[in-house]
């Protein structure tokens, strides 16, 4: 009979000056004198009440190591507790515990479990089978919700995805979430055409649906897909792009270098309140720097109140990016000045280190490694050591670079190689710069760019015998040259062009623009004099 105090409370008159209690409650103390006040009227085993002590203990004051010793003072807790603390868990990450708490339940053989349980416990998808298992034992394997939440499960494993899609078709009444749900599977294990063509023939789409489809596509690197749904979402009027939407379409625009899009984006946040929080303003930031507009990135830096790490990481990078050092540094410099508001992590001291070098900062480089590392106590990751060895090697001083590689905790790897080379290439290294492509040429064989430059630099030391044995093993083992790549938006559209490339419908029609440019110049080059007016 317990068990159903949690839908009919015992006394309503208690009842109701409980809820006026936690109603003013807003801290731990308060919450304590009301389950004293409850203990002493005999109702500490009520399990309405301690339901009602659990939830304000999670929801309101966000406490759950008390709601955990409220639970464990019960003595025979029922289906609605668990599944509280189970679903607590589940919200907090620790899924782990999530799945323990479940685990004891069922091993104490009371109470059983009901539906709602699953979708919490089952966000453990190391122990996806065997929870299925106890699903199909209980007989909620035809419940809607636990269906999705098995798909959703098995669909964070990519070993595991074609069962998620199994469970999917074999599914009698799919909703919004399911398809949802499976696009979204598809989506994180790389799969990004099958998450489009299911997406494709969903009966009905909901925002979240459209949102799984076009963060999926932002985070596998497929931008114009990305902004092509975008434009799609656009045109209907019952699904209107919302907050998360827009990040993930500022994001795309900042990758392909559509400033325009991005400005009528940044319109759309204004005319609809979607709300300008630091989780917009850094899309913002980002996706200005990323298009070169630094003034406009710069601008909404300054319009934000409350500035995260995140966007004053942003900012730096912005800077960091287009070369302006000094200015990427004065803006670290006003974050230090916040104290203990905001403290730079491993990604504020990147950007700075990139500023360092594209500005050939070298003191101030090393001197802000050194800061990383024993005023903040960061250790260094691949990317600081590839731009401290990048810094270095920019200004020729090769003694210390390689003092730095030897130095390293971690298997130096093609950022660090590749750094080292740059800066060979800068001064004429040529002996360093072998050395430095060969080691680029153990960690990626099948790299004919790597290849390439050795050729070449065999070329340059005059070992034709060396160069002519790399270029006939690089045709042996179909080493690939990742092609060069440039693009420039037209109307609104990005047109991609890459190394001899004849994809595009036009490209006749390119190219014999090309050509005819190229006349022009030769032209040009041996006649100085030409009126150039008369040959355009």
């Amino acid at each position: 009979m317990e068990s159903n105090h949690i839908l009919n409370p015992p006394n309503k008159n208690l009842n109701q000056l409980v809820l006026a209690i936690l109603s003013k409650c807003n801290h731990l103390n308060h919450l304590k004198q009301l389950q004293s006040f409850l203990t002493v009227l005999g109702h500490s085993q009520t399990q309405f009440y301690v339901f009602k002590l659990l939830r304000f203990s999670i929801l309101k004051i966000s406490n759950l190591s008390y709601a955990r010793y409220v639970f464990d003072h019960v003595c025979f807790p029922n289906i609605y507790l668990y599944t509280a603390m189970v679903t607590a868990y589940a919200s907090k990450l620790d899924y782990l515990s999530a799945f323990e708490f479940y685990r004891n339940m069922v091993r104490r053989g009371h109470p059983k479990p009901n539906h709602f349980i699953f979708p919490h416990v089952l966000k453990s998808y190391q122990t996806t089978q065997l929870v299925h298992a106890q699903i199909a034992k209980w007989g909620f394997v035809q419940y809607p919700v636990v269906q999705t939440a098995l798909v959703d499960s098995y669909s964070r494993s990519s070993s595991d995805i074609g069962v998620a899609r199994q469970l999917f078709d074999e599914m009698s009444e799919k909703n919004v979430v399911s398809w949802t749900a499976m696009i979204s599977g598809y989506t994180r294990v790389g799969q990004v055409g099958n998450a489009i063509s299911l997406f494709d023939q969903m009966p009905e789409r909901d925002v979240p649906s459209w949102n799984a489809v076009i963060a999926g596509c932002t985070q596998n690197g497929l931008f114009s897909e990305a902004i092509s749904l975008f434009r799609k979402m656009m045109q209907h009027r019952h699904n209107r792009p919302n907050q998360v939407t827009v990040v993930c379409a500022l994001s795309a625009c900042g990758h392909t270098g559509m400033l325009q899009l991005g400005k009528s984006i940044h319109g759309y946040v204004y005319r609809y309140s979607l709300g300008f929080d630091s989780f917009m303003s850094n899309a913002l930031v980002d996706m200005y720097g990323k298009c070169g507009s630094l003034k406009e990135a710069k601008r909404v830096f300054d319009m934000t109140s409350k500035k995260s790490l995140t966007t004053w990481n942003s900012m730096i990078n912005c800077f960091a990016l287009h070369g302006h050092g000094e200015s990427a540094i004065g803006i670290f410099e006003e974050m230090i000045q916040h104290g203990e508001d905001v403290r730079p992590d491993e990604v504020t001291f990147v950007g700075l280190l990139n500023a360092c070098t594209h500005g050939g900062l070298v003191e101030k480089g090393h001197y802000y490694f050194l800061m990383m590392t024993q005023d903040y106590g960061i250790e260094p990751q691949i990317e600081h050591y590839g731009c401290l060895i990048d810094i270095l090697g920019r200004a020729g001083r090769f003694e210390e670079a390689l003092e730095v590689v030897r130095g390293m905790k971690i298997e130096p790897d093609e950022v660090v190689w590749g750094s080292l080379l740059n800066g060979c290439k800068v001064h004429g290294q040529i002996d360093l710069a072998e050395f430095a492509v060969k080691k680029l040429i153990e960690i990626d064989p099948k790299n004919g760019g790597y290849g390439i430059m050795l050729a070449n630099l065999y070329g340059e030391l005059g070992k034709w015998d060396e160069s002519r044995m790399v270029r006939k093993m690089l045709k042996q083992h179909n080493a690939y040259k990742t092609p060069g790549c440039s693009w420039i938006e037209v109307d609104n559209e990005v047109y991609q062009f890459y190394s001899a490339d004849k994809t595009h419908p036009r490209s006749e029609e390119i190219y014999k623009i090309l050509g005819a440019l190229l006349g022009l110049s030769l032209r040009l080059w041996y006649s100085p004099y030409i009126d150039c007016s008369t040959q355009l």
